[in-house]
């Protein structure tokens, strides 16, 4: 996993989770407490509400996103920098500064102003973004999206052809299109991945979202730093049946989670309660060994290594030996225990006993098995479905 240096605060694996706090100079933005106009009271907020409580990025919007709104030209976003530079001019506290725009011209102007990162809602759809953010040595974070600046994160199928056939077995989905989304128009050496968490286009489900959490650590098959924005999503809102305003309690959970599972930046509104959270995903996250030479990825499903070993230039079927699954199964006898010998199944223990191997193994063994039932019915079934 590649180490993105942000103006000085180093961003990756061994470093601690980075929090995202938002300010905005958008008028449009729906969070009224992030919202300002002046730069005197904007930059007291960051002070004393984003870095006062734990923010190490400061993230300047210069228009709301949201898909209800119309898009702002480069030339008004352009027109509300000022705002935004005023105020990182009168910030006391340190922090890094990024700029949230879809423009180059924009990012370029944003950057020479004293802004340290940029935020690239559509993904390096401006085809000059990547240029621009090398030229200023400057990190850069993209977010899943279709190749159109006026789409933010609306991403449809990208190329499913292609992954069908390098995958038969595998059925759509939504996370397999953002992930190939990230893709488009490449990366810079100072690239973050962002999944694009909400509600960007009328097709998405909320079903999409909470598939593409659960596979969250597919996204560090990349290899770059992973941001998410999950802060009181309508996907975990749901689960728990709350109202935004009720939703502090599960944004934190899943801000756990997604430290827990890869993810490197946490973007928020509610930056100390979040930074807590983070902290104990961070502390509880998989041990892995790491040295000069070697390291040890964060590898638990097939899908997970496939992801790596395709940036590895592999051969994909070597991923089924990546991952493992054991169970404890009972009622088996004998014979049982022979037959899953053979097939290389490593099998302990007296009733109930462990049964584990690779997941190359254990699908082979399914395939190899012809119609068996009972006990050995159950553990192909399990074989077959669940791996």
């Amino acid at each position: 996993m590649q180490t993105v240096d942000a103006a000085g605060l180093p961003i990756g694996d061994d470093h601690p989770p980075r929090i995202m706090g938002v300010l905005n100079v958008s008028k449009e933005s729906p969070y009224d407490p992030s919202v300002f106009d002046d730069p005197d009271e904007a930059a007291a907020y960051v002070d004393e509400e984003l870095v006062g409580e734990g923010a190490d990025i400061v993230d300047v919007g210069l228009e709301s996103a949201n898909k209800k709104f119309d898009v702002l030209s480069p030339e008004q976003e352009l027109d509300r920098l000022d705002t935004a530079v005023e105020t990182i001019q009168r910030v006391g506290s340190d922090a890094v500064f990024s700029i949230e725009t879809r423009y180059a011209e924009v990012a370029d102007e944003a950057l020479s102003r004293g802004f340290d990162m940029v935020n690239d809602i559509c993904g390096f759809a401006d085809p000059e973004m990547p240029e621009v953010c090398e030229a200023h040595d400057a990190a850069v974070v993209k977010m899943a999206s279709p190749p159109d600046l006026e789409r933010p994160g609306a991403i449809e199928d990208v190329d499913w052809a292609a992954r069908s056939a390098a995958n038969p077995e595998r059925s759509r989905s939504y996370a397999d299109d953002i992930y190939d989304a990230l893709t488009l128009n490449g990366f810079t050496d100072k690239t973050i991945v962002d999944p694009a968490f909400g509600g960007w286009s009328e097709d998405k489900t909320l079903a999409d979202d909470r598939e593409t959490f659960d596979r969250l650590r597919e996204f560090r098959g990349h290899g770059y730093p992973i941001l998410v924005s999950i802060n009181r999503k309508n996907f975990l809102r749901e689960v728990a049946d709350r109202s935004t305003e009720e939703a502090l309690p599960v944004s934190l959970a899943a801000t756990s989670m997604a430290v827990e599972r890869g993810a490197h930046i946490v973007r928020t509104h509610d930056v100390a309660e979040t930074r807590d959270a983070a902290l104990i995903g961070y502390e509880f996250r998989r041990d892995r060994y790491e040295a000069e030479h070697v390291e040890e990825l964060d590898v638990t499903t097939v899908a997970e290594a496939e992801r790596h070993v395709k940036r590895l230039d592999g051969d994909l079927d070597a991923a089924g030996d990546a991952a493992a699954r054991a169970y404890e199964v009972h009622g088996l006898d004998g014979d049982d225990r022979a037959v899953l010998a053979a097939k290389g199944v490593a099998v302990t223990g007296d009733d109930p006993a462990f049964v584990a191997a690779p997941i190359s193994v254990l699908r082979a063994a399914a395939d190899a098995l012809e119609s068996p039932d009972g006990v050995l019915g159950e553990l192909t079934a399990a074989w077959s479905t669940r791996t």
